[in-house]
């Protein structure tokens, strides 16, 4: 299965945005967007605040419902009266990892398994990913203020990923990050992906990250596409003022 959008052919997308506008009000956050996600690859998505980046994953995620258009995932419709089903196929991830303060770490890991009724497997699947991190067993009982940012972001992939979801959804999530632990939870994402491929889709204002971690990069600006292509296709060629004055922005 492959589709054709604007920019370029996709064989085998999970995920599809199809003719999508959405507004706030009287505010266009999105305009007319056609984009499709191929599978077990990551894009990333980039533009400057307000440019609808984290607006196109909330409509990925179901958060919102397009003021006209359709989303579709695993090759069919969203469908908003039954998006918990669906969401259990999907990570997610955001900035400052999102953890539950008043739980411990194997309580935070695994609150998605007892959330879909699998408690069965939380034991067996917390040590798998904490292993696949490297996170200490020791760390189950420590709650996330006794952790280093880095180990936090660790325990906040090791949630993301405990149903083994063919699709991880990335809010910026290393943004808070110091330099030096950005860069070891790059590598890890990486390595994870190699590990075992998903469909990763990362938000992020950052054309370095998206350099090391992007198979795709899609680039938007007040609401709409700009580029979108493989990421040496969209460094080396920018079709437009506005592509490359992001990447020279970013990578100078």
């Amino acid at each position: 299965t492959f589709c054709v959008f604007k920019y370029f052919v996709i064989k085998m997308t999970i995920a599809e945005i199809i003719d999508v506008s959405h507004s706030y009000g009287r505010k266009l956050a999105i305009n007319q967007i056609n984009v499709g996600f191929e599978e077990k690859k990551i894009t990333a998505i980039i533009g400057k605040s307000g440019s609808g980046k984290s607006t196109l994953l909330q409509l990925l995620n179901g958060l919102i419902n397009p003021s006209s258009g359709s989303v579709s995932l695993f090759k069919k419709a969203l469908d908003y009266n039954a998006i918990h089903s669906v969401r259990t196929r999907m990570g997610y991830m955001v900035q400052g990892t999102g953890l539950f303060p008043h739980l411990t770490i194997d309580e935070n890991i695994s609150i998605a398994g007892k959330l879909v009724a699998r408690q069965n497997i939380s034991s067996a699947r917390v040590d798998e990913l904490m292993d696949l991190v490297s996170l200490p067993k020791t760390y189950k009982r420590k709650y996330p203020f006794e952790l280093s940012g880095g180990e936090q972001q660790r325990v906040g992939i090791c949630r993301a990923l405990f149903l083994d979801p063919p699709i991880l959804l990335m809010d910026e999530p290393l943004g808070a990050l110091d330099p030096l632990t950005r860069q070891e939870i790059q590598n890890e994402i990486l390595r994870l992906q190699q590990l075992e491929p998903r469909t990763v889709i990362l938000v992020t204002h950052d054309m370095r990250e998206a350099k090391i971690l992007a198979d795709y990069i899609l680039i938007m600006d007040e609401g709409e596409v700009q580029q979108f292509d493989a990421t040496q296709t969209v460094l080396k060629k920018p079709v437009n003022a506005i592509v490359k004055k992001l990447i020279e922005a970013s990578l100078s």
